[in-house]
């Protein structure tokens, strides 16, 4: 997977160093962040109803995705496609030899640009209340993260080889 600078210091932001990536690799961690977007989307439409009260409703969902990764307990086990995904991703964030067919894939640039397109997809549709375009982005944005977190989660199946990553599989 390709790395860069920014992937850090987006996990420090969140702050994911240490061992509370294990608190972000329970499934709850992960199933509930995937909820963030189609919040925020409602919360954005919700503004024909709500008028200004919708910001209140974004702003509790932008607060939760905040500490969304902090909230939940370790796992009681990280062999979950959802756990393995973010232990991919700490591994991906961590300045670490990573296989070459990984270090060269382009699949994380095509889903990040994929995500930057659809969410450009589901702003426009937010903006011009366009049900179809809206949905459309919201479904094409999350099945570019989905695809991001299955390279994440065979990044980490390929790097466990590694006592000190299999070690993070119990």
């Amino acid at each position: 997977m390709t790395r860069t600078i920014a992937d850090g210091r987006v996990a420090r932001l969140f702050g994911l160093t240490g061992e509370r990536w294990m608190r972000h690799a329970n499934p709850w961690s992960v199933w509930t962040r995937f909820a963030v977007l189609p919040l925020l989307a409602l919360a954005v439409w919700s503004r024909v109803w709500l008028g200004w009260w919708a910001l209140l409703a974004a702003g509790v969902v932008l607060v939760f995705m905040v500490v969304n990764p902090l909230l939940f307990p370790p796992p009681r086990s990280t062999r979950h496609w959802a756990s393995k995904a973010v232990l991919g991703e700490r591994i991906g964030t961590e300045k670490t030899e990573i296989p070459p067919q990984f270090g060269t894939s382009r699949v994380p640039m095509v889903a990040s640009t994929l995500q930057l397109v659809a969410l450009a997809a589901l702003v426009v549709g937010l903006v011009r209340l366009d049900l179809l375009l809206a949905l459309t982005g919201l479904l094409c944005c999350q099945c570019a993260k989905a695809w991001y977190l299955d390279r994440a989660v065979l990044l980490f199946e390929d790097m466990k080889r590694d006592p000190r990553y299999a070690s993070w599989e119990y």
